[in-house]
């Protein structure tokens, strides 16, 4: 089969189109035959070896498709089941044989790019807002990155919570989908600064979450667009890990919060997952919930997938397509 190996950490240049076996499942796995895989920056983490995988591994967290087999102890599945699934290596490729207790039902309403568009942004949006900071009515967040994968999704959820979003992006292009989304304030970062246009927006009052996807370069004023005891929910770091920090600057900011979630820790119970991806998918199955597919690349176009990814390039959900 068809796959995308890394056989060394590094750029995007490591993303080598494979000839490998097709695996075979184990006792509690099943193989899946991939019919979409979704791209993101936990990919370019592992590919960068800030997350570490015994090399060679074949990269991508995320697909739907096909049961095809299964192992022996697995009595839930059935070769032609649609399934898809998120936090298992190996969706850059044709086949992956998958813990089966990581694999959920697609609704068959749903096709299988929308289900691979789903599974890691969906429910990270989803333990974001509903679990890690739970959006009340009446609250103000402020989503950076706003019209990205997660950012889409997290800001239509928030809306639907009854929160009030500010939202910031790189361009007009992108602060239009974000508004577009349901988002009622936008600030262009790359004209404005957001710590200004923040405390403008809430009187001076801060804002009572941050949700950060971006890290490097927008923590430390995450930290001044805070009111007091508020919370950061720093979930990702596409402009690099943040530096080490005193701890005294949550105190002299207002007592705030600061935490580093992770999807693997609010799915890694079967039943948790079950209800977390059923509400996602139900939502896109209802049309509660609108995905934006940015663009399916070829599998053999994965370099240029993280290309357009790290360079700010994508706005929704990007896919391979074995």
């Amino acid at each position: 089969m068809k796959a995308i190996q890394v056989s060394k950490v590094g750029g995007p240049e490591v993303l080598e189109l494979a000839d490998i076996p097709v695996p075979e499942p184990k006792a509690t796995e099943a193989v899946v035959q991939i019919k979409a895989s979704g791209v993101n920056f936990i990919d370019v983490y592992y590919r960068e070896g800030r997350y570490p995988a015994p090399l060679p591994f074949v990269s991508g967290q995320e697909g739907a498709g096909v049961v095809t087999t299964t192992g022996s102890e697995v009595s839930h599945l059935k070769p032609g089941d649609r399934v898809a699934y998120t936090g298992v290596l190996g969706s850059y490729a044709e086949f992956a044989a998958v813990p089966a207790d990581r694999l959920v039902q697609i609704p068959d309403k749903l096709d299988f790019n929308q289900a691979a568009a789903a599974m890691l942004q969906g429910m990270t949006a989803h333990y974001l807002s509903h679990s890690t900071f739970p959006i009340q009515a009446g609250h103000t967040v402020l989503i950076h990155a706003a019209a990205g994968g997660v950012g889409l999704l997290l800001v239509q959820m928030a809306k639907k919570l009854g929160a009030r979003v500010i939202g910031t992006a790189g361009s007009d292009e992108k602060a239009k989908l974000a508004r577009d989304a349901g988002a009622d304030d936008l600030i262009i970062y790359t004209k404005q600064d957001f710590e200004a246009e923040t405390l403008g927006l809430t009187g001076g009052k801060g804002v009572d979450v941050v949700y950060d996807g971006v890290g490097k370069t927008t923590f430390d004023k995450d930290l001044k667009v805070l009111r007091p005891r508020g919370y950061l929910v720093l979930f990702g770091g596409a402009s690099g890990a943040v530096p080490p920090f005193d701890l005294l600057l949550l105190t002299k900011h207002g007592s705030l919060f600061v935490t580093r979630p992770s999807l693997h820790h609010y799915v890694a119970a079967r039943e948790e997952l079950e209800q977390r991806s059923n509400d996602v998918l139900g939502m896109i199955d209802s049309g509660d919930l609108k995905l934006r597919i940015h663009k399916a690349y070829p599998l053999s176009q994965a370099q240029e997938a993280h290309r357009d990814l790290e360079g700010r390039k994508t706005s929704g959900k990007s896919l391979l397509i074995p």
